[in-house]
């Protein structure tokens, strides 16, 4: 296991190492923007990275949940399995393709909509017990790092070109630190509180604030925003060399968050093996105590 972590950590360092020469190197100049703009390639993979593992945290919160009882785990199998077959066949609708914004394709909105059951099956079968748990914890560890990149980067990109840092009323802006703040909170919840109903408040908690990721996604599309409009699925085009080095910037950016989160991972499921075996030692050490104490207790009779 240790020497397949470094053969990816190898290749993952070479393939960013590649997508940051494709950024600076091949991708053109864009012709408005100049070469500021380049940070694209930084600003937008790390969003995605972020929206994906906020997305799995989701998932795998809805799991933990729906494990306290084995009637709601049917229960919410049967749904989503349900969203995905009625979302599938919606978004082939004409009414239903009418209200996408204009630009998105309905085979693109179906990938999405069958994501939600492909990845809630392979995640209850590869993270079973405890462990969905510590999937979702760490996705949301990693997904806040990545948000983070984006809150810094936009206003470095957003400066020289909008002439100021920030823009208050922005929704996109405003919708992305507030996913940021809630996250923030997820983790401080996970660090400092000691109740036995910390996870299911800590979960309850991640799926309300999945419910802001469509928001963010979709906030330049349904309101007047000064952030601008997408170029991918809608809304633009865009040379196909900054494209071809968008993507791979993106890829290269999922293996750095796999492996991180992989390491994440097994740290945490050596602690909370620590704590089990501590545990352990302890009723051990009181059961001996108890049994050490009986002789003379009756000896004092």
């Amino acid at each position: 296991m240790k020497k397949l972590f470094l053969i990816l950590a190898g290749l993952t360092a070479l393939f960013l190492a590649y997508a940051t020469y494709l950024a600076l190197k091949v991708a053109p100049t864009d012709a408005l923007q100049g070469d500021v703009y380049r940070i694209i390639y930084y600003h937008v993979p790390s969003a995605w990275t972020a929206f994906l593992l906020f997305f799995i945290n989701f998932i795998a919160s809805v799991q933990y949940l729906a494990r306290t009882k084995a009637s709601l785990q049917k229960a919410v199998q049967w749904f989503v399995i349900g969203i995905g077959v009625v979302g599938v066949i919606a978004t082939f609708l004409p009414q239903v393709q009418a209200l996408l914004p204009t630009g998105m394709r309905p085979s693109a909105v179906a990938t999405t909509v069958l994501a939600i059951p492909a990845f809630y099956f392979l995640l209850g079968w590869k993270f079973p017990g405890d462990r969905m748990d510590m999937l979702a914890l760490t996705a949301a560890e990693v997904g806040v790092v990545f948000c983070t990149i984006v809150l810094v980067t936009g206003p470095i990109w957003a400066r020289p070109v909008w002439g100021i840092w920030w823009a208050p009323g922005d929704i996109r802006l405003t919708s992305t630190l507030v996913l940021w703040l809630i996250y923030v909170s997820y983790l401080v919840l996970r660090r400092f509180s000691s109740s036995a109903q910390t996870q299911i408040i800590a979960a309850a908690l991640a799926v309300f604030g999945a419910l802001d990721v469509p928001l963010v996604y979709f906030s330049i599309w349904f309101f007047r925003t000064q952030h601008p409009q997408p170029v991918i699925g809608g809304g633009g085009s865009m040379d196909p060399r900054m494209l071809h080095t968008l993507l791979i910037s993106w890829m290269a950016f999922l293996c750095f968050a796999f492996l991180v989160c992989w390491s994440r991972f097994r740290l945490e499921l050596l602690k909370r093996e620590a704590e089990q075996a501590e545990a352990m030692e302890s009723l051990v050490g009181a059961g001996t105590a108890a049994k050490a104490s009986l002789p003379l207790s009756r000896s004092a009779r």
